[in-house]
């Protein structure tokens, strides 16, 4: 059995980024700028400014780099603490999409794509895009169906293709772009490439209006053509990309499940103080059985989501692939985290469909993460897969 206690130090540090969002984080959730599209990068920078200062900026990269180098299971805790609010992972720099690019260039990247790169990303100069999702019939949860591609002779290629929900796209400094290769007429697999953007052949047609809020950047469609492209802008090597995805997306489930591990608990703060002090039928509400019953559901599922999410964080620091552990802690966690927030938004009434409090920005945003970083059901399929072949194999 995994050893979950927290060494003192690691606690610490928790509760230095649990009190910098809740006393320096949180005042900006008001801000203007803080948009339906997500924060904009003035607003971004003013609180990586701020996490700078206080020593907490990018935990979760080498310190070569400049950030904490912490472990797997060391993020589980820091970014729990960052999600309790949904700026907290955007002050931090360690939200989604830079996050998962900068562990990507951390294992993949050559040295000089890490200076070119993963240096001015991990100090928080710039924020960056990942892109291989395409409208259909190109790519969502089946990568296989990579439309957008890259034709050439291995060392020049041009780049045609749609992508979209590319989270971040807008004011990205750079694009991390999958897409399937063609060499000499020869279908090779799929590759990622490291686009430096603008670019005149990247074109964002619109931002996407989708009911998540919290990402810098908003969700974009891009039509990509005529992109030129050569072998010194290939991350890792041609052909390899569905194998880049993986080191990429397991580690990059597990922390979205650690950031709105964070978020849920906030909604679950918010409502239990809520059910303490509103009364209905000569009592608190928290004292009438469908309400309290309510908050303990939340307390339990909290519970069970926390301990997967540090199980899985476990196995990937055992130095052990980890995808079925993160495929499992997706479901489980995205799942329960989006009863809780249900749950209290039902708690509050008509004060939890207000933006006067978190938790209905938190019912959006966790509704959201039961589709991205792949469906719910996609898991499903891939854990019954594994299953059955194992059963078959014995």
């Amino acid at each position: 059995m995994p050893d979950f206690s927290i060494d003192p130090a690691d606690a610490e540090l928790a509760d230095r980024v649990r009190a910098f969002v809740c006393e320096t984080v949180i005042p900006f959730e008001k801000d203007s700028r803080n948009t339906a599209h997500g924060p904009t990068d003035g607003l971004r920078q003013e609180l990586n400014s701020l996490a700078r200062s206080a020593g907490l900026l990018a935990p979760h990269v080498a310190r070569r780099y400049g950030g904490l180098g912490l472990t797997h299971g060391q993020r589980a805790i820091v970014f729990e603490a960052a999600g309790y609010s949904p700026l907290g992972p955007v002050a931090l720099h360690c939200a989604a999409p830079d996050e998962g690019n900068m562990h990507l260039l951390e294992e993949v990247a050559s040295e000089a794509q890490k200076e070119r790169f993963l240096r001015p990303l991990a100090s928080g100069e710039v924020r960056s895009c990942f892109a291989m999702t395409e409208p259909s019939p190109g790519a969502g949860s089946d990568p296989s169906l990579l439309g957008t591609a890259a034709v050439g002779d291995g060392r020049r290629f041009r780049v045609d293709g749609w992508k979209w929900l590319i989270t971040g796209a807008e004011g990205a400094s750079f694009m991390i772009l999958m897409c399937t290769t063609r060499v000499a007429g020869e279908e090779v697999g799929a590759t990622m490439f490291l686009v430096p953007l603008p670019n005149p052949a990247v074109r964002i047609t619109r931002l996407v209006d989708s009911i998540d809020s919290s990402f810098a950047g908003g969700h974009a469609e891009i039509e990509i053509s005529g992109l030129e492209v050569t072998c010194d802008d290939i991350l890792g090597e041609i052909g390899q990309g569905f194998r880049y995805a993986q080191v990429r997306l397991a580690p990059a489930r597990l922390t979205h499940c650690m950031r709105w591990l964070g978020a849920a608990q906030r909604a679950q703060d918010i409502a239990v103080e809520y059910a303490g002090r509103r009364t209905a039928f000569g009592k608190p509400i928290g004292e009438h059985e469908g309400i309290g019953f309510a908050l303990a559901d939340n307390s339990m599922d909290l519970h069970i989501a926390r301990l997967v999410t540090r199980e899985a964080a476990w196995v990937l620091d055992q130095g052990r692939r980890g995808s079925l552990e993160s495929s499992r802690a997706k479901v489980i966690v995205s799942e329960a985290l989006y009863r809780v927030a249900d749950r209290c938004v039902q708690v509050l009434g008509g004060l939890g469909l207000t933006a006067d409090t978190a938790v209905a920005q938190i019912f959006r945003e966790l509704r959201a993460f039961r589709i991205y970083d792949g469906p719910s059901e996609v898991h499903r399929w891939s854990i019954a897969r594994r299953l059955l072949s194992a059963k078959a194999g014995s």
